[in-house]
């Protein structure tokens, strides 16, 4: 009995079991991989597809479309060009607008400024004279 019992365990040596497990395991890996392979080729693009779906519609759904149109008709309202006549009421407008600024401003200002400009170009213009008679004097 004893040789019986010997023999049966040299036949399970660790490096046997290491072998059995080991296969054990790739079959194990295969069968799963196959499994995994062969339910995604056929439930699995359906699936993303329906959830690529429902996505887009999500996403559709959220647009602000009123809000879409009604910024491209203002868009499009902003780039309508003036017509030859309009662009010259516009400037003539602009003109006599500036001109009224013009005139409002000397209105504005006070009679003592108006009269120290007023000395103040007198004595440019005698200066001027004073060095035009310099200018004759010496040259003769």
């Amino acid at each position: 009995m004893e040789v019986t019992q010997h023999r049966w365990r040299l036949r399970w040596s660790f490096k046997n079991a290491t072998i059995i497990v080991t296969l054990f395991n790739m079959v194990t890996a295969l069968c799963l991989l196959h499994s995994f392979f062969s339910s995604s080729s056929s439930t699995r693009p359906s699936s993303v597809e329906r959830y690529m779906k429902e996505a887009e519609e999500i996403r559709r759904a959220m647009l602000p479309v009123e809000l879409i149109k009604r910024v491209k008709e203002i868009q499009k309202e902003a780039y309508v060009e003036l017509d030859p006549v309009q662009q010259k009421d516009a400037k003539q407008i602009a003109a006599v607008d500036l001109i009224s600024r013009l005139n409002n401003y000397r209105s504005y200002s006070d009679s003592g400024s108006m009269k120290v400009r007023e000395e103040w170009r007198k004595r440019k213009m005698e200066r001027a004279r004073q060095r035009e008679l310099e200018k004759n004097g010496t040259t003769i």
